[in-house]
């Protein structure tokens, strides 16, 4: 049995997120930002949440980074995933959208900013992201823009939710399941694939970013959707059986409880097989692999 703490490890690198995003947040006014905008930018952003994405970009850049011993713009990937995150988080909150009211336990942007604000501060957080990520030097920043961009757009996240909100959409396992590689895996991935190409790791290492990417963007999901159906409002810091109130098509719904579970753990299960040769048995990332899977919130 592993003795990696992964409660601890996890408060370090939430803290080490916080800290990079606040720094990059801090500078908006100076770059001209208007002062409204930029408040509404950073109460989204710097609301926490579990800061998935950023973690396992940093965690595969560090893994890799201790093989090649290259230096690597890894800190502005993963705040730059955080930024397309939370936009994507203030657009779904949108009454056009999801219409939820609260994220992360508080009110949401457009119930504190208005509707209009909302917009534009996603707006802001997107294409701010590129630029965080394209300042700099070292040659892999293009791809990492590359990257973010196919991630983030048509045949990435924006194209799964439009598949999500598809008046004609199927309840079958195979539509739900490209849905949600796009909607939720797509970012998921690229955050592992950036860590890997921001360090200079080889082709091996960018497949098995690839796999375990893939696997627990897929198991985040199905976990999501069953704590849509078990868990409370409290816990999850916004509104639950939101999925069955909006007839959503979700795992449990098309499949059922027991089965949704069995496929998520085979999921998590392909993930740690896939990292172990990176960072052996029991490291941060079969850990965090895991949690995706036994978390409650």
């Amino acid at each position: 049995m592993s003795t990696f703490d992964l409660k601890d490890f996890l408060s370090v690198q939430q803290t080490r997120v916080e800290s990079l995003l606040l720094s990059r947040a801090n500078r908006l006014e100076s770059t001209g930002t208007p002062p409204r905008l930029a408040e509404a930018m950073r109460y989204s952003l710097l609301a926490g949440g579990k800061r998935l994405r950023p973690i396992l970009c940093l965690v595969f850049s560090d893994s890799v980074r201790k093989q090649s011993g290259s230096l690597s713009p890894a800190d502005d990937a993963a705040c730059a995933l955080e930024y397309i995150h939370t936009y994507s988080l203030i657009h779904d909150d949108l009454p056009a959208m999801d219409n939820d009211d609260y994220r992360r336990g508080r009110p949401t942007s457009h119930k504190v900013f208005g509707e209009a604000m909302a917009i534009l501060a996603g707006d802001a957080l997107l294409t701010e992201a590129f630029n965080v990520l394209a300042s700099g030097p070292e040659p892999v920043r293009g791809a990492l823009c590359r990257e973010l961009a196919v991630a983030a757009g048509s045949a990435g996240m924006v194209g799964g939710q439009v598949l999500d909100i598809a008046e004609d959409r199927p309840a079958q396992i195979d539509y739900l399941s490209r849905m949600h590689s796009l909607k939720t895996g797509a970012l998921i991935r690229a955050a592992c694939r950036m860590g890997v190409l921001a360090a200079g790791g080889n082709a091996d290492a960018l497949q098995r970013a690839d796999t375990y990417g893939d696997s627990i963007g897929l198991a985040f999901q199905i976990a999501d959707d069953i704590l849509d159906v078990i868990s409370t409002p409290e816990k999850m810091g916004k509104p639950v059986h939101a999925d069955a109130a909006a007839g959503r098509h979700t795992y449990p719904a098309v499949i059922g409880l027991e089965a949704s579970w069995m496929l998520a753990e085979r999921k998590v299960a392909d993930a740690v097989a896939a990292v172990e040769p990176l960072e052996g048995a029991g490291g941060p990332l079969s850990v965090i692999a895991r949690y995706v899977l036994e978390r409650n919130s």
